[in-house]
C-alpha cells in the first residue's frame, strides 16, 4: 500500500470519526480512532436506535453487518504466558495454570458489531457493554437480517442474551453442552468429555481425564558448519 493510499485512508476515518462525534457524543457515545480503524462504544439502551440510524442515514449508510462477537475483558492487559521462566530446550510449560480471573469486573461483557458501508467504502466498528450478572442487549436482526446466527454464536460461547432475537440457541455446542466455552473462567479442557460407545450405539459422556498444559515447542536450526557447507555446495 503506498504512502498516498494510506493518507486517503486516515483521512477517510478521521472524517467519520469527526461525523460520529459531532452527532452521537451528546448521546453518551465516545469514539476513538486507532490503526486506521473507528470505534464508537454505545449505550446499550440506545443500540436500535443508533443502529437504524446508521444504517438509514445517507452520511453513514452501514447496510451491512459484517460479524458481531462477544467479549470477555474479565483478563484484560493481563498474560499467562510465562515465555522467560519457560524451559528454553526441549519441551516446558508457557503458560500460568493458576491466573486469577475476576468474573465480578465491572464491563467484563460487551458486544462488538463490525459494520460496512459499500455506499461509502467505510468500515465502523461498534461497541456495547453490557450486565455483568445478566447479560443482554436488543437483537439487530431487525435491522441486520444476518445478524442471525451472529447472534446466535455469541450466545452461546458467551452467554450474552439478545432480547428479541426470534430463535435464540447454541448453534455450536453440542445438545445439553454445560456452560460457555469462550468465556475466561472456562476450563481449556472443559468439563466433560464424549465417545462413542460401541456397545451402547451412542455417544456416550465422560469426566475430563486430560491434563490441561500448554506447551512450547523446542526450536532446532541447522548447525553452523552444516549451512557452510551447504553454501560451499552451492557454488
Amino acid at each position: 500500500m503506498s504512502d498516498s493510499e494510506k493518507t486517503t485512508i486516515r483521512e477517510r476515518s478521521d472524517t467519520l470519526a469527526a461525523a460520529l462525534e459531532e452527532r452521537y457524543q451528546a448521546r453518551g457515545c465516545e469514539v476513538t480512532t486507532s490503526l486506521g480503524e473507528v470505534t464508537m462504544v454505545v449505550p446499550r439502551e440506545q443500540l436500535i436506535e443508533l443502529a437504524t440510524e446508521l444504517r438509514d442515514d445517507e452520511a453513514f449508510h452501514f447496510e451491512i453487518v459484517v460479524d458481531i462477537c462477544g467479549v470477555d475483558y474479565s483478563t484484560y492487559g493481563e498474560s499467562e504466558w510465562v515465555t522467560a521462566e519457560a524451559s528454553s530446550t526441549g519441551f516446558g510449560r508457557g503458560v500460568e495454570q493458576n491466573q486469577n480471573i475476576d468474573t465480578d469486573k465491572d464491563d467484563r461483557f460487551a458486544v462488538v458489531y463490525h459494520l460496512l458501508s459499500l455506499s461509502n467504502n467505510q468500515r465502523l466498528r461498534l461497541r456495547v457493554f453490557v450486565d455483568n450478572r445478566e447479560p443482554m442487549v436488543d437483537s439487530t436482526v431487525g435491522i441486520w437480517e444476518n445478524a442471525n446466527w451472529f447472534e446466535r454464536e455469541a450466545f452461546d460461547l458467551f452467554g450474552i442474551l439478545f432480547s428479541g432475537h426470534p430463535d435464540l440457541r447454541r448453534i455450536l455446542t453440542d445438545y445439553g453442552f454445560v456452560g460457555h466455552p469462550f468465556r475466561k473462567d472456562f476450563p481449556l479442557e472443559g468439563h466433560v468429555e464424549m465417545r462413542y460407545d460401541q456397545e451402547l450405539k451412542r455417544v456416550v459422556y465422560e469426566p475430563v481425564t486430560i491434563e490441561s498444559r500448554v506447551l512450547v515447542p523446542r526450536v532446532i536450526r541447522a548447525q553452523s558448519d552444516t549451512v557452510e557447507q551447504q553454501d560451499s555446495t552451492d557454488a
